[in-house]
């Protein structure tokens, strides 16, 4: 074997290990589900990103409090030099330089309220990113207990292909030894068509959950996806609590009307008066004066003088607002119809959410019930398969009740599954509904 022959064997080993290592399936369950979707949540990558932006804001509103510095230097070159009473003054390289410090003493209340606002804004960004979380959680569990569903739908389709196979080679058998007719044969033929449709149905169900399932976690869409959590256990719920006091939506609507009454409080800060203090240190120099100077006598003898000096400043202002024609009134009155606003939808969506509760509580007690009754009617419905099965092995039993009873277990089957992991969707959702999850 040459070595070209040798390279391209390695190539092909390799490119198998990596494609066999490409199918490998990936086993997750619920919880591993819900850590891989927070980790690969864009929503809650930007709802965290909008909460570090808030906290920057609720440090930026701290600022206002503190006294604001400055330095300036200033270079100047005065051409030509000017005439001061007979005098030149020469201003040819001329510099100052000075520090300045500004201090806020009173602003009507506008500082403080800026900086609750800036803490409710916080708040509520917490607020958002916990109840984006909770949408990433619901997703995922929607997602995962749906592909467990379809999956078990599958298995359950490929069993009764199973036994419509077997009874197909039965009833074949039957009419080869001229003890049932054609009619029956064809009818049991058209059956088994029908489930083959049906099962193909399903798989490609399945195939599109699992994709879901792989966008959610964060993985390519041709992975393979096994469940873990197959085996749905459900207890009878107890009393389940229906306060919402921890709900993000309920508490972002709070959040609202306090942050309109800072509004109102600033839009209120602007009929107040402001105060303010100011101090500086200023530095010039090369500043020269030129000119003639009487020695006496009569004699003028040439002069010349140099300025370099520092100057120190503080500075009260007190600006008072007097008339404006009533325009900050008018913003108060606005601002305060945006609290009334904020005011009356907190209460409309508290009705709202209310109910949500009450409808998620409801759905967990009917899930139960219905997980119940779907269990019952397998029981009843593997009996029934099973009791027909051996009549119909003894002809006491026509087709037709056979066909009836593999038709009836299949639905039973396809019941619990839907009442199992729809049971466990409704836990969420309660979850979620109550600000729990």
């Amino acid at each position: 074997m040459n070595k070209k022959n040798i390279v391209v064997l390695c190539c092909a080993v390799l490119c198998s290990v990596s494609g066999v290592r490409a199918q490998q399936p990936l086993r997750i369950s619920q919880s591993e589900c819900r850590e891989m979707a927070l980790m690969h949540s864009e929503e809650l990558q930007l709802s965290e990103n909008a909460l570090r932006q808030a906290e920057l804001d609720r440090k930026i509103a701290r600022t206002a409090f503190l006294p604001n510095v400055g330095a300036s230097a200033t270079g100047a070159y005065v051409m030509p030099d000017m005439d001061m009473m007979g005098m030149k003054m020469r201003m040819r390289g001329t510099y100052m330089a000075g520090i300045n410090l500004m201090q806020p003493v009173y602003t009507g209340g506008k500082i403080t309220a800026g900086h609750r606002l800036a803490r409710i804004g916080h708040e509520a960004a917490d607020e958002q990113c916990r109840m984006t979380r909770m949408d990433v959680l619901v997703e995922a569990d929607n997602a995962y207990w749906t592909y467990i569903a379809v999956v078990r739908k599958v298995r359950m389709m490929e069993s009764y292909c199973a036994q419509m196979d077997t009874l197909y080679r039965q009833t074949e058998a039957a009419y080869m030894a001229g003890m049932t007719t054609e009619n029956d044969l064809l009818r049991v033929e058209a059956k088994r068509t029908e489930i083959d449709y049906q099962l193909q149905k399903v798989r490609n169900g399945a195939d599109l959950c699992r994709m879901s399932l792989c966008r959610i976690v964060g993985v390519d869409f041709d992975t393979p996806i096994e469940a873990v959590d197959t085996t749905i256990v459900v207890r009878q719920p107890e009393r389940l609590a229906s306060d919402m006091d921890s709900r993000p939506e309920l508490l972002l609507l709070e959040q609202r009307v306090a942050a309109v009454k800072e509004q109102v409080r600033m839009a209120r800060a602007d009929m107040l008066p402001v105060v303010g203090l100011s101090a500086g240190y200023s530095y010039f120099g090369n500043i020269k004066l030129n000119g003639m100077a009487d020695a006496g006598g009569g004699m003028m003898v040439p002069y010349s003088q140099k300025f370099e000096e520092g100057i120190g400043l503080a500075v009260l202002s007190v600006k008072i607002p007097i008339f404006h024609w009533g325009e900050c009134r008018k913003k108060v009155r606005k601002i305060q119809y945006d609290l009334r606003n904020a005011e009356i939808d907190l209460q409309k969506n508290t009705r709202l959410l209310t109910i949500e509760v009450q409808q998620a509580i409801r759905n967990v007690h009917d899930g139960y019930r219905l997980i119940i009754t779907a269990e019952k009617g397998v029981r009843q419905a593997e009996e029934n398969l099973r009791v027909t099965g051996n009549r119909y092995a003894v002809s006491m039993a026509t087709l037709a009740d056979m066909l009836d009873a593999q038709s009836q277990w299949q639905s039973a089957e396809s019941n619990l599954i839907e009442a199992q992991t729809q049971y466990k969707i409704y836990e969420t959702g309660y979850l979620r509904a109550t600000g729990r999850l």
